[in-house]
């Protein structure tokens, strides 16, 4: 995970620690030294702020505490976030603020325990200060401490607790990530400042993000009994972060729920009484009474994991401004259709019948500084076409919209959605056009999709244009299926081609029908215009495909039908028959070359 780290801005761990052992002193932090600005990006600070050094450090590797050499140790640590697609090692020196003798932010219930505030530290410096931390995204947390992608689900909009199928299905993918390592977390939404931190008559918090520490289907019922039953229920365990105020609804530590299953289950299962902010609920419970989950995956892309593994294309992008509205490259959401399609464009392929799609957009983070105030992340999101399986070239006009974002001013925007075979557009853009901001891009397949930037709008022109030409026209073929083909009792394997001066582009075979629906496009750049462009019907056979019939479209720019409805006809050059069979098309041509 961590093969490649980055010293984040430019500070060495290894090199600092041996300067500092070397002068025999405690490492002070050039670059997020214990002032105030390191606690505040805005606002005059409250009781006054004693930077202190703990007496005990985490025991862990290079960074232990040795009690026999104490002299090796020079007051630094160092901690791996993950970072707009990259590790990056913060290193800190080991002062904490505190109000009398008291850490004030994070902290242990050991008072010889520093691990998390330490941590807490070297995060607080990759944000700008410590205030910055207040109120964060957790999806965002989730990320930067694991690399994974953030996937947020709206209980409440979802309907899951009303839905026991919905429900069923979600809680299988909560284990599945809970089972392979990922990081989860519920929350209630807090709608008004003074509902922030408000405790409901259940017990639960509003505002807090608490962490489920386990996922599991516990066995109802006493000895052999509990054995031969069927009956298991879904429940979850989960923490407050506050480490008290515990739920008190069923299940509860006290409640007398827990009379349904045996004590080895109870035991294995690490149930107690105590007030320690842990307990158990119902999966039913937790969609009822929290608003949004937080699943954060770490993706598998290691070939000799035995779990499934994915292909990831991982690319770098801006949205720029320009007066030009070929350069310009921030043109804001759909709603501006305008300047829409001025975007950055990304291509990529499901090259299996069907495949699930994971897609993440990651704004470049801003610090929140006493300088710049507080960095604030743009509202952002994306949409994803269906286009042609041949375009190699930007879109300049609407098709088929096979998914989309949401848009949030969140850090990370993630969507996991199937798509069906075929060659796909994601569009990432912020919500308003004019803003500019570095983003990240991550497409995550079952194969790899050779995802990667349209930059051209149209064919380039080169140094061979004047000898072999150059386009005078484009022409957009899209086959929607065929009625009335010649078949066999089990219906016909059929398949379509298009044709164009030497390029051509394939459906999926059609199995079983004498009436497919091919629903495949195609996008031709024709040197000559006056060439007809050929559809043909194919069955598919085991040893030699066979002609269903074909018919050919002249694709005139004046032509103002779009659908056309033929019947196929055979490949006699000087008068073809009918066949059995028509075939549907929607044509559409222009003398523009970005006019599609």
């Amino acid at each position: 995970m961590f093969s490649c780290v980055k010293p984040y801005e430019d500070q060495n761990y290894s090199a600092l620690k041996r300067a500092c052992l070397r002068r025999k002193v405690l490492f002070e932090d050039p670059n997020f030294p214990a002032t105030d600005d390191s606690l505040y990006y805005k606002g005059t600070p409250g009781p006054t702020v004693r930077w202190k050094r703990p007496k005990v450090i985490p025991d862990w590797k290079e960074q232990e505490w040795d009690p026999e050499k104490p002299s090796a140790y020079a007051g630094i640590f160092h901690f791996h976030f993950w970072r707009f697609g990259e590790w990056v090692d913060v290193v800190i020196d080991d002062r904490l603020p505190t109000v009398n003798n008291q850490l004030i932010y994070c902290h242990s219930n050991s008072r010889s325990e520093f691990w998390c505030a330490l941590v807490e530290k070297a995060y607080a410096k990759l944000a700008g200060c410590y205030q910055a931390l207040d109120g964060g995204n957790t999806a965002d947390a989730l990320v930067d401490f694991t690399g994974g992608v953030s996937e947020p689900i709206d209980l409440t909009e979802g309907g899951f607790a009303n839905d026991e199928a919905k429900r069923n299905q979600l809680f299988e993918r909560v284990l599945k990530v809970h089972s392979r390592g990922g990081l989860i977390s519920a929350s209630i939404k807090a709608v008004t400042a003074a509902d922030m931190e408000a405790r409901l008559a259940c017990g639960l918090v509003k505002g807090h993000a608490y962490a489920i520490t386990d996922v599991r289907k516990v066995r109802l019922g006493h000895g052999l009994l509990a054995f031969f039953k069927s009956e298991k229920l879904d429940m979850i365990r989960l923490r407050n972060p506050w480490g008290e105020r515990e739920w008190n609804g069923p299940w509860s530590d006290t409640s007398e729920e827990w009379q349904k299953v045996s004590k080895s289950e109870r035991e294995k299962m690490g149930v107690t009484v105590q007030d320690d902010g842990e307990f158990w609920m119902t999966f039913e419970d937790v969609c009822r009474y929290f608003t949004d989950i937080i699943k954060c995956r770490v993706i598998n892309t290691s070939y000799l994991s035995i779990h499934k593994t994915w292909e990831e294309a991982r690319l770098r992008g801006a949205w720029t401004r320009h007066e030009d509205p070929r350069k310009n490259r921030s043109g804001g959401c759909i709603n501006h259709k305008d300047t829409f399609f001025q975007n950055p464009q990304y291509i990529f392929d499901v090259k299996k019948p069907e495949d699930e799609v994971l897609i993440c957009i990651q704004q470049r983070p801003k610090q929140s500084t006493r300088r710049d105030g507080k960095g604030e992340n743009l509202a952002i999101g994306f949409d994803i076409y269906k286009v042609e399986e041949n375009r190699e070239y930007r879109m300049h006009g609407l098709q088929h919209r096979a998914a989309s974002s949401i848009y949030i001013n969140s850090r990370s925007v993630f969507l996991r959605t199937d798509q069906p075979e075929g060659r796909y557009v994601i569009i990432p853009t912020t919500f308003e056009p004019g803003h500019t901001g570095e983003f990240l891009l991550r497409v995550f397949t079952d194969v790899p999709s050779n995802c990667r930037e349209l930059r051209l709008d149209e064919p380039p022109h080169s140094c061979w244009s004047s000898l072999c030409g150059y386009p005078q026209q484009v022409t957009q073929v899209h086959i929607l299926g065929a009625t009335g083909l010649k078949d066999s009792s089990t219906g016909a394997n059929s398949y379509v081609i298009i044709k164009c001066e030497g390029d051509k582009v394939r459906s999926a075979v059609q199995k079983g029908t004498s009436t497919p629906e091919y629903n495949v496009k195609g996008i031709f750049y024709r040197k000559k215009p006056g060439q007809p462009i050929t559809v043909q019907i194919w069955n598919h056979r085991v040893l030699k495909d066979e002609f269903l019939g074909q018919v050919h479209l002249k694709a005139d720019p004046d032509d103002l039908q779009a659908l056309h409805t033929l019947h196929l006809q055979d490949r006699s050059s000087r008068q073809p028959s009918d066949l059995p069979g028509t075939v549907a098309v929607c044509v559409f041509s222009s003398t523009s070359l970005t006019a599609i």
